[in-house]
């Protein structure tokens, strides 16, 4: 409280008792104890009407205990239950949520993860991927301000995320893990990774890389085979020993059919083996007869074009060639698609030929373009040529409805360099990516589609958008959400499919332990994407006929379904709007590999590392109450007093009004009872 505002508070003092005088003390009709009484009233009602109106400001200071945070994060994948430890799970949390001095020490919070992170609400032991470091990075986010040492139950075998032991540097809370398994080394023998194309061309071979582990002191032989049905179509010896516990075996099989082919590769089992599911992995390739054959025309060298043909090759069913525009027109008729990289004049011949034969063309300009001469060579866009350059940066088109685009962070990526000047789109077009600079769009797009008579084509208006790959790098730590935009851009645009009112999009293979999602698009009448429909897929397992209705869920121009929830097996699907009569039906195969089940043991040693690394201590699941004293007797980890101020006004204070009220009822009361009323 100020000096002023005490000065104030004295004035009315004065001057509510200099009232109350002259009111009762100075020619008053009552006399003896009424005047007394009516004038300590008098003095009480005007004091606090005159309190109010100076309204005075009084701190006030709570002080408040605090017990220290304790996480305990709980590995809810499925190699928990692979090592039997389930039972052992569940003791140790009863012991943790019956220990009353621990609870009276620590709030404690109790959260489970597999391939995420959630608040803890059962245990299933079903997760298809463990993600440690995700676990971890969430906990340390939530008490980043707060002393919280970890509890982690996990045995430590990770399939998912970022390596968790680099990643502690990282953390600021001591880690606590408890081990859930042993360090035993056990005698196996195990298929450790299967590498081939996704895709294959038919009457081509297509390779296969495949790594074999050892765990054993003793030699042993076996024998490695690769089957599809009944055949048998590779087979070799292998054999390991103490010093020679890898073997890595690179052979081809033959695409002799066109379709989805699966196989099953496995090596044969020793006598003594404990985990016989790592033996065997099944694996598929989709054989085609034709890929998509993309042509790229430049007659510079830049890095775009290396980011081109990195996205574009991504997927196997896409080729592409590079050629100068002098050589480029007598090919143009073997390729689905052309992109011309910033034409200029020696581009003539390749417009002329594209007019001829109706190809489909994907425009790419920048500072190398020339706009005199593009402007003249086609008829479906132009520019204001300037000479001058511009840097321009993007945000898509959330009403984009051609076909499904997700947002990868564009209006983050670095700008794009083109020429200064309004670009004009002549035909009927939808825009993508619009350009904006310092964030507020400058009415020109970036990159545009348009379909005439099945004929498509596209214009982009910018150059170095290789950063943009690098920068998506750097976010995602993967280039497949750049590469994928590309990707389903060049499928639309290399493909002279007529555009119907229901496009969906899926694979024709998933493996289990990998999101399994399939998107649809649905056009009203008009051809403009509707947000406002609802859809449903209906899937039917093709062996035991079970059938299973799921919504799709609209996510931005595009509904989506996650169908983790199938097991494996063949499937047949259709896409259906309700109320209307428009579908889409296909095919898909789920494979079935559980990387869970690949571990014998737990990481002992990686989950020690962390341990040391922030300061805390491993315990194996039968050393809880070790781990108990050690955090009851922890100095380190004591209440903390926390005080809050708080600046409360006196006309917040409701005792004063009440005191006003019943000071005046009293008077009026007073009077009444005396016959002065």
């Amino acid at each position: 409280m100020t000096t002023e505002t005490i000065l104030y508070i004295i004035i009315a003092g004065v001057v509510s008792i200099a009232l109350a005088v002259f009111m009762y003390g100075y020619k008053s009709k009552q006399t003896g104890s009424l005047r007394w009484i009516f004038g300590i009233l008098r003095f009480i009602t005007l004091f606090s009407i005159l309190l109010l109106i100076i309204n005075p400001k009084f701190k006030s200071e709570t002080y408040t205990i605090e017990k220290p945070k304790l996480p305990v994060l709980i590995d809810n994948s499925a190699s928990v239950e692979e090592l039997n430890q389930r039972e052992n799970v569940s003791s140790l949390l009863q012991k943790l949520k019956e220990n009353s001095e621990l609870n009276d020490k620590f709030d404690v919070s109790y959260y489970s993860f597999g391939s995420d992170f959630r608040e803890y609400d059962s245990l299933s032991f079903d997760e298809k991927n463990t993600n440690v470091s995700k676990a971890l990075a969430s906990a340390n986010e939530l008490f980043k301000n707060q002393s919280a040492p970890t509890i982690l139950i996990t045995d430590g075998n990770q399939t998912l995320g970022n390596d968790y032991e680099f990643s502690s540097a990282t953390f600021k809370n001591t880690i606590y893990p408890v081990i859930l398994g042993d360090s035993i080394k056990y005698t196996d023998i195990k298929i450790e990774q299967l590498n081939t194309n996704r895709y294959a061309f038919l009457k081509n071979q297509f390779p296969v890389e495949v790594i074999l582990n050892y765990s054993g002191t003793n030699p042993v032989n076996s024998e490695f085979v690769v089957t599809q049905g009944a055949a048998t179509l590779y087979r070799t010896n292998v054999s390991f020993s103490e010093n020679e516990t890898s073997k890595t075996l690179n052979f081809t099989l033959n695409a002799s059919s066109v379709g989805l082919q699966k196989y099953t590769a496995q090596i044969l089992p020793l006598v003594d083996e404990k985990n016989k599911t790592n033996n065997s992995k099944q694996f598929a390739v989709e054989v085609i007869d034709q890929a998509t054959n993309v042509l790229v025309v430049s007659k510079i060298t830049h890095p775009d074009l290396g980011s081109l043909k990195k996205a574009i090759t991504t997927n196997e069913q896409r080729t592409i060639s590079f050629k100068k525009p002098a050589e480029a027109a007598s090919f143009l008729n073997d390729y689905q698609l052309i992109i011309l990289y910033q034409p200029d004049r020696s581009f003539a011949a390749i417009f002329s030929e594209m007019e001829k034969l109706n190809k489909n063309s994907w425009v790419i300009s920048g500072l190398h373009t020339d706009w005199y001469f593009l402007n003249g060579a086609q008829d479906n866009f132009n520019k204001e040529a300037s000479n001058q350059s511009d840097d321009v940066q993007v945000e898509l088109n959330s009403n984009y409805g051609t076909f499904a685009v997700e947002d990868i962070g564009f209006n983050n990526f670095p700008p794009l360099h083109t020429e200064f000047g309004a670009l004009t789109i002549t035909v009927p077009n939808e825009v993508m990516l619009e350009q904006t600079v310092s964030g507020i769009s400058n009415g020109n797009p970036l990159l545009a589609t348009m379909e005439i008579n099945g004929k498509r084509d596209a214009i982009w208006d910018g150059e170095g958008f290789w950063r943009w790959r690098a920068r998506s790098f750097l976010e995602t730590e993967s280039f497949q959400s750049f590469d994928d935009f590309i990707g389903n851009l060049v499928q639309y645009l290399a493909s002279n499919k007529r555009r119907s009112r229901m496009e969906v999009s899926s694979e024709t293979f998933y493996y289990n332990n990998n999101p399994i999602k399939i998107s649809a698009q649905y056009f009203d009448k008009n051809y403009v994407f509707d947000n406002r429909a609802s859809l449903n897929i209906t899937v039917k397992n093709t062996e035991t006929e079970k059938q299973t209705v799921f919504p799709m869920l609209l996510r931005n121009n595009y509904y989506e379904v996650d169908l983790n929830s199938l097991p494996a097996g063949e499937y047949n699907y259709t896409v259906s709007v309700s109320n209307e009569a428009v579908s889409s039906s296909g095919n898909f195969t789920i494979l079935d590999f559980n990387v869970e089940q690949q571990f014998l043991n737990a990481d002992v040693y990686k989950l020690r590392r962390i341990a040391q690394n922030s300061n805390g201590k491993a315990y194996y699941v039968n050393q809880t109450e070790a781990l108990i004293e050690n955090l009851l007797t922890n100095d380190n980890f004591q209440n903390i007093e926390r005080s809050e101020q708080k600046v409360v006004p006196l006309i917040d204070w409701k005792y004063l009004l009440a005191l006003i009220v019943l000071a005046l009822a009293a008077e009026w009361f007073i009077r009444k009872y005396n016959g002065l009323i």
